[in-house]
């Protein structure tokens, strides 16, 4: 098992976790690569799942890296493998559906391999394993809340943008547009913004955190995720995410 798991993007020493906060960990990692590749790269994954292509499986690595490649050859496989075939049902599906179809089985696989390596732990630890697992938001929910964001548009989302105290002068005023501060700007019931989630960890919205979105691809993060505060927020004219910035324009 520990040669296959390096092999599959183990990474580390190439051992498999064993203990509830390693596994954890491994189950982490992995949900952000399947996460990476079904919102911030999801144009390079909707490309790579061709139906012309034999029976094609999703893969999330412990080094947080993504890959759609063919299953494991070996039978039984040492891992539990991914769905196959997520690329013949490609074009037959709306592209929102296909992606949420993809996100459902990834998380069916992300607690299988979890699962897979806690079954030499006792009750009371997959307890708690399945405890920390559960208060991340599913693959499922990330991409669909994600979706309908986009969908949403920036009118949707004007009412939840927060503004500047009224004391910065209108040299900042464009920062209005795509800044969220935590104490203005939302209704206190926040029946519009439950299903915001943070493009990189997959947070819920909460009140009390700065958030900022991006002017490229509508998605909204944490200021602390992307390594944006309020202060420097001021100067920002366009704002993009790391995904966006590190996109080459098309020749």
């Amino acid at each position: 098992m520990d040669a296959f798991y390096h092999r599959r993007g183990g990474g580390g020493g190439g051992s498999a976790p064993r203990s509830v906060e390693d596994i954890y960990k491994d189950f982490r990692s992995r949900r952000s690569a399947i996460l990476r590749a079904l919102t911030h790269d999801v144009e390079e994954f909707y490309a790579q799942c061709d139906p012309d292509k034999e029976n094609l499986c999703l893969y999330g690595y412990a080094n947080e890296a993504w890959e759609v490649a063919l299953p494991a050859e070996e039978v039984p496989t040492e891992l539990p493998e991914p769905a196959l075939g997520i690329n013949f049902a490609r074009d037959g599906l709306n592209r929102r559906d296909w992606l949420a179809l993809v996100a459902v089985r990834s998380d069916s696989w992300l607690v299988s391999v979890a699962f897979y390596y806690a079954a030499r732990l006792n009750r009371n630890d997959r307890k708690r394993l399945f405890g920390m697992m559960n208060d991340l938001p599913t693959v499922y929910e990330v991409v669909s809340s994600a979706r309908q964001s986009k969908e949403r548009g920036r009118s949707g989302m004007d009412s939840s943008r927060n503004k500047l105290s009224s004391k910065h002068t209108s040299d900042v005023a464009h920062v209005e547009n795509n800044v969220v501060e935590a104490d203005e700007g939302y209704d206190e019931d926040n029946g519009d913004h439950s299903e915001t989630l943070c493009g990189t960890c997959g947070g819920i919205y909460s009140a009390d955190e700065f958030w900022i979105g991006c002017d490229v691809c509508e998605r909204w993060y944490h200021g602390k995720c992307v390594k944006i505060t309020p202060a420097k927020a001021e100067s920002i004219k366009q704002y993009k995410c790391p995904s966006c910035s590190s996109k080459r324009p098309r020749q």
